[in-house]
Protein backbone atom coordinates (compact mmCIF):
# COMPACT_ATOMS: atom_id res chain seq x y z
CA UNK A 1 0.00 0.00 0.00
CA UNK A 2 1.28 3.63 -0.64
CA UNK A 3 3.37 5.33 1.99
CA UNK A 4 0.72 7.91 2.02
CA UNK A 5 -2.18 6.27 2.42
CA UNK A 6 -0.91 2.71 4.55
CA UNK A 7 -2.15 4.28 8.31
CA UNK A 8 -5.56 5.58 6.81
CA UNK A 9 -6.41 2.91 5.32
CA UNK A 10 -5.69 0.76 8.02
CA UNK A 11 -7.60 2.08 10.11
CA UNK A 12 -10.45 3.16 7.75
CA UNK A 13 -10.52 -0.83 7.39
CA UNK A 14 -10.96 -1.28 11.18
CA UNK A 15 -13.44 1.19 11.56
CA UNK A 16 -15.60 -0.79 8.72
CA UNK A 17 -14.94 -4.14 10.40
CA UNK A 18 -16.00 -2.50 13.60
CA UNK A 19 -19.22 -1.70 12.22
CA UNK A 20 -19.63 -5.18 10.89
CA UNK A 21 -19.18 -6.54 14.34
CA UNK A 22 -22.42 -8.21 15.00
CA UNK A 23 -22.13 -9.76 11.22
CA UNK A 24 -18.88 -10.86 12.09
CA UNK A 25 -19.16 -13.55 14.87
CA UNK A 26 -21.24 -15.82 12.26
CA UNK A 27 -18.49 -15.83 10.11
CA UNK A 28 -15.81 -16.57 12.63
CA UNK A 29 -18.35 -19.01 14.07
CA UNK A 30 -17.72 -20.69 10.94
CA UNK A 31 -13.92 -20.28 10.97
CA UNK A 32 -13.33 -21.81 14.23
CA UNK A 33 -15.38 -24.60 13.89
CA UNK A 34 -13.12 -25.49 10.10
CA UNK A 35 -10.23 -24.71 11.85
CA UNK A 36 -11.56 -27.23 14.50
CA UNK A 37 -12.55 -30.00 12.45
CA UNK A 38 -9.23 -29.90 10.56
CA UNK A 39 -6.89 -29.41 13.32
CA UNK A 40 -8.56 -30.27 16.70
CA UNK A 41 -10.29 -28.29 19.02
CA UNK A 42 -7.23 -27.61 21.33
CA UNK A 43 -6.05 -23.78 20.49
CA UNK A 44 -2.50 -25.05 21.82
CA UNK A 45 -2.04 -26.89 19.24
CA UNK A 46 -4.06 -26.10 16.64
CA UNK A 47 -2.63 -22.33 15.44
CA UNK A 48 -5.79 -21.78 12.90
CA UNK A 49 -8.28 -22.54 15.12
CA UNK A 50 -6.03 -19.83 17.91
CA UNK A 51 -6.16 -17.09 14.86
CA UNK A 52 -9.96 -17.87 14.59
CA UNK A 53 -10.48 -17.62 18.69
CA UNK A 54 -8.55 -14.57 18.73
CA UNK A 55 -11.01 -12.90 16.01
CA UNK A 56 -13.40 -13.78 17.91
CA UNK A 57 -12.39 -12.40 21.00
CA UNK A 58 -11.24 -9.27 19.04
CA UNK A 59 -15.10 -8.31 18.61
CA UNK A 60 -15.96 -9.59 21.98
CA UNK A 61 -17.49 -12.95 20.91
CA UNK A 62 -19.31 -14.64 23.75
CA UNK A 63 -16.97 -17.08 25.04
CA UNK A 64 -20.25 -19.70 24.83
CA UNK A 65 -20.37 -19.20 21.08
CA UNK A 66 -16.83 -19.59 20.58
CA UNK A 67 -17.05 -22.93 22.75
CA UNK A 68 -19.84 -24.03 21.28
CA UNK A 69 -18.32 -23.40 17.39
CA UNK A 70 -15.43 -26.12 18.11
CA UNK A 71 -17.81 -28.43 19.92
CA UNK A 72 -19.59 -28.61 16.51
CA UNK A 73 -15.99 -29.14 14.79
CA UNK A 74 -14.75 -31.41 16.90
CA UNK A 75 -18.15 -33.66 16.59
CA UNK A 76 -19.42 -32.71 20.33
CA UNK A 77 -22.07 -30.82 18.41
CA UNK A 78 -24.36 -31.10 15.47
CA UNK A 79 -23.24 -28.47 12.65
CA UNK A 80 -23.51 -28.21 9.35
CA UNK A 81 -20.48 -29.09 6.77
CA UNK A 82 -18.51 -25.97 5.56
CA UNK A 83 -16.32 -26.02 2.14
CA UNK A 84 -13.81 -23.64 1.68
CA UNK A 85 -13.83 -22.37 -1.58
CA UNK A 86 -12.02 -18.71 -3.52
CA UNK A 87 -13.04 -16.84 -6.28
CA UNK A 88 -11.05 -14.52 -8.41
CA UNK A 89 -12.25 -11.71 -10.09
CA UNK A 90 -11.44 -7.74 -11.16
CA UNK A 91 -12.69 -4.47 -9.90
CA UNK A 92 -13.03 -1.23 -10.85
CA UNK A 93 -9.94 -0.18 -12.86
CA UNK A 94 -8.70 -3.85 -12.85
CA UNK A 95 -8.34 -3.91 -8.89
CA UNK A 96 -7.65 -7.77 -8.54
CA UNK A 97 -10.43 -9.09 -5.80
CA UNK A 98 -10.05 -12.37 -4.23
CA UNK A 99 -12.86 -13.71 -2.35
CA UNK A 100 -12.53 -16.91 0.33
CA UNK A 101 -15.80 -18.48 1.55
CA UNK A 102 -17.13 -21.15 3.27
CA UNK A 103 -20.09 -22.73 2.49
CA UNK A 104 -22.57 -25.80 2.36
CA UNK A 105 -23.96 -25.02 -1.02
CA UNK A 106 -21.27 -24.11 -3.51
CA UNK A 107 -24.36 -23.49 -6.72
CA UNK A 108 -25.57 -20.81 -4.03
CA UNK A 109 -22.13 -18.69 -3.04
CA UNK A 110 -20.78 -18.57 -6.96
CA UNK A 111 -24.15 -17.38 -8.17
CA UNK A 112 -24.34 -14.88 -4.72
CA UNK A 113 -20.49 -13.91 -5.55
CA UNK A 114 -21.04 -13.33 -9.53
CA UNK A 115 -23.84 -11.24 -9.04
CA UNK A 116 -22.68 -8.96 -6.72
CA UNK A 117 -19.56 -8.77 -8.86
CA UNK A 118 -21.68 -7.71 -12.06
CA UNK A 119 -24.08 -5.71 -10.11
CA UNK A 120 -21.00 -2.99 -9.40
CA UNK A 121 -19.19 -2.79 -12.28
CA UNK A 122 -16.39 -6.22 -11.64
CA UNK A 123 -16.44 -8.86 -13.30
CA UNK A 124 -15.34 -12.69 -12.03
CA UNK A 125 -12.47 -14.30 -13.53
CA UNK A 126 -11.28 -17.67 -13.47
CA UNK A 127 -9.09 -19.97 -10.96
CA UNK A 128 -5.63 -18.41 -10.61
CA UNK A 129 -6.41 -15.11 -12.85
CA UNK A 130 -5.50 -13.28 -9.77
CA UNK A 131 -3.84 -14.70 -7.26
CA UNK A 132 -0.37 -14.19 -8.38
CA UNK A 133 -0.59 -10.57 -7.33
CA UNK A 134 -0.86 -11.62 -4.16
CA UNK A 135 1.61 -13.23 -1.22
CA UNK A 136 -0.16 -15.42 1.90
CA UNK A 137 1.46 -14.27 4.92
CA UNK A 138 1.50 -12.44 8.13
CA UNK A 139 1.15 -8.86 8.37
CA UNK A 140 1.28 -6.68 11.54
CA UNK A 141 1.31 -2.41 11.39
CA UNK A 142 2.90 -0.24 14.04
CA UNK A 143 1.95 3.10 14.65
CA UNK A 144 3.45 6.17 13.86
CA UNK A 145 5.95 7.14 16.19
CA UNK A 146 7.35 3.21 17.12
CA UNK A 147 10.88 3.03 17.55
CA UNK A 148 11.87 1.39 14.16
CA UNK A 149 15.28 0.15 14.83
CA UNK A 150 14.15 -1.17 17.87
CA UNK A 151 11.37 -3.03 16.44
CA UNK A 152 13.39 -4.11 13.74
CA UNK A 153 15.62 -5.78 16.03
CA UNK A 154 12.93 -7.88 18.10
CA UNK A 155 11.21 -8.28 14.74
CA UNK A 156 14.03 -10.33 13.45
CA UNK A 157 14.61 -11.94 17.12
CA UNK A 158 11.61 -13.00 16.70
CA UNK A 159 11.58 -14.76 13.00
CA UNK A 160 9.84 -11.89 11.10
CA UNK A 161 10.78 -11.96 7.30
CA UNK A 162 10.80 -8.30 6.82
CA UNK A 163 10.09 -5.14 8.15
CA UNK A 164 9.65 -1.49 6.51
CA UNK A 165 8.87 1.95 7.26
CA UNK A 166 6.14 3.88 5.47
CA UNK A 167 6.01 7.63 4.77
CA UNK A 168 3.81 8.52 7.28
CA UNK A 169 5.80 7.15 9.81
CA UNK A 170 3.54 3.70 10.63
CA UNK A 171 6.06 0.29 10.49
CA UNK A 172 5.19 -3.45 9.11
CA UNK A 173 6.39 -6.23 9.90
CA UNK A 174 6.44 -9.13 7.86
CA UNK A 175 6.15 -12.69 8.91
CA UNK A 176 5.53 -16.36 6.83
CA UNK A 177 2.04 -17.11 8.17
CA UNK A 178 3.22 -20.14 10.02
CA UNK A 179 5.05 -17.90 12.04
CA UNK A 180 2.43 -14.82 12.59
CA UNK A 181 1.63 -15.93 16.11
CA UNK A 182 4.63 -16.73 17.28
CA UNK A 183 6.46 -13.16 16.19
CA UNK A 184 3.14 -11.04 17.33
CA UNK A 185 4.07 -13.52 21.00
CA UNK A 186 7.74 -12.31 20.57
CA UNK A 187 6.73 -8.89 20.07
CA UNK A 188 4.28 -8.30 22.31
CA UNK A 189 6.66 -9.40 25.04
CA UNK A 190 9.49 -7.36 23.98
CA UNK A 191 6.59 -4.06 24.64
CA UNK A 192 5.35 -3.65 20.89
CA UNK A 193 1.67 -4.48 19.97
CA UNK A 194 0.47 -4.17 16.55
CA UNK A 195 -2.12 -1.59 16.09
CA UNK A 196 -3.39 -4.14 13.49
CA UNK A 197 -2.41 -7.81 12.43
CA UNK A 198 -3.48 -11.21 10.54
CA UNK A 199 -2.72 -13.60 8.22
CA UNK A 200 -3.85 -12.36 5.22
CA UNK A 201 -3.70 -12.27 1.22
CA UNK A 202 -0.65 -9.33 0.60
CA UNK A 203 -1.26 -7.35 -2.98
CA UNK A 204 2.33 -7.57 -4.27
CA UNK A 205 1.29 -3.86 -6.43
CA UNK A 206 -1.73 -1.27 -5.93
CA UNK A 207 -3.92 0.01 -7.82
CA UNK A 208 -5.06 4.05 -6.76
CA UNK A 209 -8.05 5.21 -6.95
CA UNK A 210 -10.05 7.89 -6.02
CA UNK A 211 -13.30 10.18 -6.78
CA UNK A 212 -16.54 7.75 -8.16
CA UNK A 213 -14.01 5.35 -9.05
CA UNK A 214 -12.99 4.53 -5.31
CA UNK A 215 -16.54 5.03 -4.64
CA UNK A 216 -17.90 2.65 -6.89
CA UNK A 217 -14.90 -0.12 -5.69
CA UNK A 218 -16.01 0.24 -2.33
CA UNK A 219 -19.94 -0.34 -2.89
CA UNK A 220 -18.34 -3.67 -4.50
CA UNK A 221 -16.17 -4.78 -1.73
CA UNK A 222 -19.04 -3.89 0.64
CA UNK A 223 -21.16 -6.45 -1.96
CA UNK A 224 -19.30 -8.74 -1.50
CA UNK A 225 -18.27 -8.88 1.89
CA UNK A 226 -21.85 -8.57 2.94
CA UNK A 227 -22.67 -12.33 1.79
CA UNK A 228 -23.20 -14.38 4.21
CA UNK A 229 -20.74 -17.00 2.85
CA UNK A 230 -17.90 -14.95 2.24
CA UNK A 231 -15.07 -15.00 4.87
CA UNK A 232 -12.48 -12.89 3.55
CA UNK A 233 -11.84 -10.30 0.59
CA UNK A 234 -8.51 -9.65 -0.35
CA UNK A 235 -7.71 -6.83 -3.16
CA UNK A 236 -5.13 -4.89 -4.49
CA UNK A 237 -7.33 -1.36 -4.74
CA UNK A 238 -6.46 1.69 -2.38
CA UNK A 239 -8.96 4.21 -1.86
CA UNK A 240 -8.21 7.61 -0.87
CA UNK A 241 -10.59 8.76 2.12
Amino acid sequence: MAGHSKWANIQHRKGRQDEKRGAAFSKIAKEITVAAKMGGGDPGFNPRLRLAVDKGKAVNMPKDKIDNAIKKGTGELEGVDYVEIRYEGYGIGGAAVMVDCLTDNKVRTVAEVRHAFNKHGGNMGTDGCVAFQFKHCGQMIFAPGTDEAALMDAAIEAGAEDVSGNDDGSIEVITGPGDFLAVKEGLEKAGFKPEFGEVTMKPGAETELAGEDAEKMQKLLDAIEGLDDVQEVYTTAVMDE
